[in-house]
């Protein structure tokens, strides 16, 4: 059974940082592409940042562009979003998703999600 667990949510002011962490269980092909999604009040699951197992990556929101980094450990099965400088609208559900292959930005694209965890920005 294929199981993604997200966890690294919070609280925090704006400005600060927080590293989200997504690890991956029961999934038996050796390559996967990984993405992390964010869901605001009232809006759609936007893509954010996306990896592949051999650490090609995108970022799928260019308002991430040069806060967020999103990085993966194969040995722990574990894919990370590092997360700075946050401002209010990145406040969401943040959800990671798998598929097996293919950088894809569209939530759609994505076969297994993850229960999401809650990232709230104050200003």
């Amino acid at each position: 059974q294929v199981r993604l667990v997200e966890s690294g949510g919070g609280s925090v002011q704006a400005g600060g940082a927080l590293r989200l962490s997504c690890a991956v269980s029961g999934y038996d092909h050796p390559y996967t592409v990984i993405g992390w999604f964010r869901q605001a009040p009232g809006k759609e699951r936007e893509g954010v940042a996306i990896i592949t197992t051999d650490g090609s990556s995108t970022i799928c929101d260019d308002s991430v562009l040069d806060r967020f980094t999103i990085s993966r450990d194969n040995a722990k099965n574990t894919v990370y979003l590092q997360m700075n400088s946050l401002k209010p609208e990145d406040g969401g559900m943040y959800y990671c998703a798998l598929r097996q292959d293919g950088l894809r930005c569209r939530q759609t694209a994505y076969n297994y999600w993850g229960q999401g965890t809650q990232v709230t920005v104050s200003s």
